[in-house]
């Protein structure tokens, strides 16, 4: 089932990335097996300043992260809304990044160019999803592609007393205490 505008919104609203660290615009495209978004990377984005000064590119890990905001996260989001994941609603999950494998980069993004993310289902499987993805310009020129996954985690792991003594006792252990 394709979905029509008005889902393609809710879905790129429910995404949980905000400004500065939001490399979704538009959701093109979205269905049970693929999803098409863009991104413009504005000039003033906050990387730049101080990566390559005076030669602004768009770091490979921010490139990484655009695609993982359309692929895993916002496909993410629309799969579990089709599947009607009972018990919780979805906005109650976050999807953490787990994976990223044979990622190539073969051109560079600059300042104020577009661009537009394609993931194509691997598998989504329990609260697991793997996309392989490709970045390319508006012109259609690649930048790069990779495989990359994630896997949806109530929020409450991140909040409350668990999750909270969950963190000092991480934080203990790493100080060798």
């Amino acid at each position: 089932m394709e979905a029509d505008p008005i889902l393609r919104s809710r879905i790129l609203e429910m995404v949980p990335q905000r400004r500065p660290f939001r490399f979704i615009g538009e959701i093109l495209e979205l269905d049970e097996e693929h999803i098409v978004g863009t991104y413009r990377f504005r000039s003033d984005e906050y990387f730049y300043a101080g990566h390559f000064p005076g030669l602004p590119v768009t770091p490979g890990v921010i490139l990484i992260e655009t695609m993982a905001q359309t692929g895993v996260v916002a496909f993410g989001l629309y799969l579990n809304l089709l599947r009607g994941k009972a018990g919780r609603p979805i906005e109650d999950t976050v999807t953490l990044f787990t994976l990223a494998e044979q990622v190539e980069f073969i051109g560079v993004v600059r300042p104020g160019e577009l661009v537009r993310v394609a993931g194509r289902k691997v598998y989504f499987r329990g609260n697991q999803i793997k996309v392989a993805c490709v970045m390319t310009r508006s012109d259609g020129d690649e930048v790069c592609s990779g495989t990359l996954a994630g896997k949806g985690v109530p929020r409450d792991k991140f909040t409350g007393e668990e999750g909270a003594r969950r963190v000092e006792v991480g934080s203990l252990q790493e100080e060798g205490l």
